[in-house]
């Protein structure tokens, strides 16, 4: 009994500490989309003459993206805005607010002036066709 006791007041502190870091958590960290492992989320595969990106955009309408590309490096950034509104108190906030810029390198040179991008249902697809310089050409094979 007495144990039980001794222990309350840790468990108390461990309570109140667990309390104080999830609200500083809430409040101080996850207003930026920054804090997250990495946003927008990516799938990139080679789909024969381009590179096919797929990001996960939900929230972000298309005036709030921007996307370049130029020879092997993809950028993409973008916004997403904090709700506004007189009175407005969240309860839980985890989806982050904020500016964001996703730069990743392609496999290939692509041709920037070909690309294609556009957002739909929360995701943005990305068709990058590839440089002349890039695609594979037919060696012809010589006897000797």
């Amino acid at each position: 009994m007495l144990r039980n006791d001794l222990m309350n007041p840790f468990n108390e502190l461990r309570q109140e500490m667990t309390r104080l870091l999830d609200a500083f958590g809430a409040g101080m960290l996850r207003p930026t989309l920054m804090t997250r492992e990495v946003f927008p989320a990516l799938n990139i595969w080679d789909a024969g003459d381009r590179i096919a990106v797929e990001a996960e955009v939900p929230g972000i309408s298309k005036e709030d993206l921007e996307v370049y590309a130029a020879g092997n490096e993809l950028t993409i950034k973008g916004r997403r805005k904090p709700l506004e509104g007189d009175n407005l108190v969240y309860h839980r906030q985890e989806r982050g607010t904020g500016e964001f810029t996703r730069v990743v390198t392609l496999p290939v040179e692509v041709n920037a002036d070909a690309v294609e991008a556009v957002v739909q249902n929360g995701v943005l697809t990305i068709h990058l066709p590839k440089a002349e310089e890039a695609k594979p050409r037919k060696i012809a094979v010589k006897a000797s």
